[in-house]
C-alpha cells in the first residue's frame, strides 16, 4: 500500500535496476522504468502511429483524439486531461505560490518562472544559438534572436504591412 512502511528489515525499495541502480517500491515500476533503457513502448495508439511505455500516458494521449477532460475546476468550468493540470490550474484562484527561492525569498505559481528566477542567481544561460556564440535563458528569448539571422519579420502591422521581428517593435 501507498503510505505504509515496510516491515522491519525488509527494503523501502526492494526492486533495483541493473542497468543504472535505481531502485522501486514496486515491480510494476521497475518493469516500466526499463522500458527506459530498451526503449520499449508497448501502449499504441489506435487513432495514429505513437506509442508510449506505460498505459496512463497512453490514456492521456486518447483524451486529444476524443476530446475528453474529466478534471473540471469548480470555481471557473475550465477542464482539464489530467487532474495534475487541474491541480496546477487551482493556484490561479487560490493563489498559492508553491515556490520559493531559498536565496532571496521570491515565491512563483508555476514551476517553470521558479526554474527562470534561479538562473537570475546562476547566471545559466542554457539556450544557445546555433548561428553565433549568444545563448539565453529561456527558449522563447533564443526564438527572438534567431529571427536576426533569418531576417524573418512575422509581426505584420494591419494598417502599414511593415513586419517586425519582434512583437513589442511592432505595437511601439
Amino acid at each position: 500500500m501507498a503510505g505504509t512502511a515496510p516491515a522491519p528489515g525488509v527494503p523501502e525499495h526492494p526492486f533495483t535496476c541493473r542497468e543504472c541502480g535505481k531502485s522501486f517500491r514496486w515491480s510494476s515500476r521497475l518493469s516500466h522504468h526499463l522500458r527506459s533503457h530498451t526503449g520499449e513502448r508497448p501502449y499504441k495508439c489506435p487513432e495514429c502511429p505513437k506509442a508510449f511505455k506505460g498505459s496512463s500516458a497512453l490514456l492521456y494521449h486518447l483524451r486529444g483524439h476524443t476530446g475528453e477532460r474529466p478534471y473540471t475546476c469548480a470555481t471557473c468550468g475550465k477542464a482539464f486531461k489530467r487532474s495534475s493540470l487541474l491541480q496546477t490550474h487551482l493556484r490561479v484562484h487560490t493563489g498559492i505560490r508553491a515556490f520559493e527561492c531559498a536565496q532571496c525569498g521570491l515565491t512563483f505559481k508555476w514551476a517553470s518562472h521558479y526554474q527562470y528566477h534561479l538562473r537570475a542567481h546562476t547566471g545559466e544561460r542554457p539556450y544557445r544559438c546555433p548561428v553565433c556564440p549568444k545563448a539565453f535563458k529561456n527558449s522563447s528569448s533564443l526564438r527572438r534572436h534567431r529571427h536576426t539571422h533569418t531576417g524573418e519579420r512575422p509581426h505584420t502591422c494591419s494598417t502599414c504591412g511593415k513586419g517586425f521581428a519582434q512583437a513589442a517593435n511592432l505595437r511601439q
